[in-house]
């Protein structure tokens, strides 16, 4: 009876607080915005070199960027701008070279010395991935993992096609050509790290039983290092018997390292931003630099907690305090699929990525997949409905379908023509409101009432979409990088906020909106956005 009787109570409460609390109403004014999860450098940071003058350099492939780390304070700036500094590994040859590859866009450049104009030494690669010079000769050797699975040698004057050396190896990832000539590097697939012949392609196993290793550098001592990207740890190899030892449990989600000349070895994470410095003599860990929150892309919001997909991992944030906690993370979860996009329902998540043409449905109480929508055409949002079937937009044929049933075979078109689409959210009044690349926020009656009209026109690049408790619409303008109030009753716009760090540029190929700028609103009016430039999250208050 006891717990009947506090239902009771509970419930009219309950009520009550219902009866006198009112919806916000429209702000005259916005705070400034502040960030809630600090800004961190890169965009995902993965390959790693000590060059002849000491520097540290890191790259991006997804931040289109080579930069520079101190290795004293960890201070972070870009050496090489976008597009052409984009950067999966990175190479220093006998002689100062600097070469990276350009992993998106399947190409090799290189440059003498910092005043020296770059060179394109290979091209047409898709997944050009690791690369290292033989020092004793100057030769260059790269591998294409992902996206193509085959070891080359790259002629350093650009006049040679590259030469095949090895194909179907199981990823060779990582790797650097030894003193003696050989190719030390792990095979992300098969969980071995190898040593390759360059002249004729004999492959040797030096050590196996790793789960994911990503990148391994030899010390001068006799030993191979290799970092474990889903296991997050930083293994010694000894190359005479190939024993291994774990140096130092890290983080999963590790991408690559390299040792410098002391014998400090630097580690990267994909997945925060970091780059960390052992030293093996001591065995301390220190980190240089790194963030939160990788690459933030699509967010919403329930209560208090901010879901954001951040392309590396997928993440709760505290919309409060700005803590945050990782439900994913790449490598570590294997379902994870590169996600931009974030939607939501009262029991499940449904994480969108453009470039694994995928939506992964992942239950919220259990934060298993429970389904995943293959093969679509450059997918770019989707919003699991409470019927179980899930809406999903598609930037490569401009529409929005419904797919449903036994493992969403039942496709219906919702809507056609749309111009680059880009983010959803569905309205108060039950019709999806969808921005469009185009410079539209786009209203699609799901019951078919009406045929869908744009509510708003000549908006700059228009990404990230949400509605207000009073009804107005918040939107990103990231081409102009400023967020803007839109009410479509009216018909009137304002500017919420401008000079944002947001907007970042995609490389050749790659789709216009790139990593979509994410907002949400909370139930007070405050405004959440996530920020591609710096990979921060903000929060923007209303005004009274």
């Amino acid at each position: 009876m006891k717990r009947i009787f506090g239902g009771a109570l509970l419930a009219s409460a309950f009520l009550l607080g219902a009866c006198t609390t009112a919806p916000p109403t429209r702000p005259g004014a916005w705070a400034p915005p502040e960030a809630i999860v600090a800004p961190s450098s890169f965009s995902g940071v993965h390959g790693l070199a000590v060059d002849q003058q000491g520097r540290l350099l890191a790259g991006s492939v997804v931040g289109n960027t080579l930069w520079e780390v101190d290795r004293q304070t960890g201070a972070a700036r870009v050496l090489i701008k976008s597009v052409e500094g984009q950067a999966d590994d990175i190479a220093i040859g006998p002689k100062g070279e600097l070469a990276w590859t350009n992993y998106l866009m399947g190409m090799l450049r290189m440059r003498e010395s910092d005043s020296a104009p770059m060179r394109v030494l290979a091209k047409d690669l898709p997944g050009l991935n690791s690369l290292d010079f033989d020092r004793r000769n100057g030769k260059l050797y790269a591998s294409q993992v992902f996206l193509g699975d085959a070891l080359w040698e790259i002629d350093v004057a650009g006049q040679k096609p590259p030469r095949l050396i090895k194909k179907d190896m199981g990823g060779f990832n990582g790797f650097e050509v030894g003193p003696d000539g050989m190719l030390y590097g792990p095979l992300w697939f098969k969980g071995q790290v190898v040593k390759i012949d360059p002249a004729n392609g004999a492959m040797t196993v030096i050590a196996d039983g790793f789960k994911i290793p990503a990148a391994a550098n030899l010390d001068g001592k006799g030993n191979l290092w290799v970092v474990d990207a889903r296991s997050g740890e930083l293994v010694r190899v000894d190359l005479a018997t190939g024993r291994k030892t774990v140096a130092k449990r890290l983080k999963p989600s590790l991408d690559n390292l390299a040792i410098a000349p002391e014998g400090t070895v630097y580690v990267s994470n994909m997945a925060d931003n970091s780059v960390e410095a052992f030293n093996p003599a001591t065995g301390e860990l220190r980190l240089l630099t790194g963030g939160k929150l990788a690459v933030p892309a699509g967010l919403k919001i329930d209560g208090n907690d901010l879901w954001v997909a951040d392309i590396f991992g997928f993440r709760q944030v505290d919309a409060t305090s700005g803590a945050v906690r990782d439900i994913f993370r790449m490598q570590r979860d294997p379902d994870l699929e590169y996600p931009f996009a974030v939607g939501l329902s009262a029991t499940h998540f449904a994480l969108t990525s453009w470039f694994t043409g995928t939506v992964q449905l992942v239950d919220r109480k259990t934060l298993k997949t429970t389904g995943v929508l293959h093969g679509l055409k450059a997918p770019v949002d989707a919003i699991p409905m409470p019927d179980g079937s899930v809406i999903y937009a598609e930037i490569a044929t401009g529409s929005v379908s419904r797919a449903s049933g036994p493992k969403f075979e039942n496709k219906e078109v919702i809507a056609s023509g749309l111009v680059g689409p880009v983010q959803m959210t569905l309205g108060k009044d039950g019709a999806l409101y969808v921005t469009e690349a185009a410079g539209k926020l786009t209203r699609i009656p799901l019951d078919a009432s009406a045929p869908l009209r744009a509510v708003a026109e000549g908006l700059a690049m228009p990404e990230g979409v949400a509605q207000t408790p009073w009804g107005t619409f918040i939107v990103a303008e990231s081409a102009a990088r400023r967020l803007v109030e839109i009410d479509i009753a009216s018909g009137t716009r304002r500017t919420v906020a401008e000079n944002l760090p947001i907007g970042l540029e995609g490389g050749p190929g790659m789709p216009p909106p790139y990593v979509p700028t994410g907002v949400a609103v909370g139930s007070d009016g405050t405004i959440y956005m996530t920020a591609d430039r710096n990979n921060a999250l903000y929060r923007i208050r209303p005004q009274r």
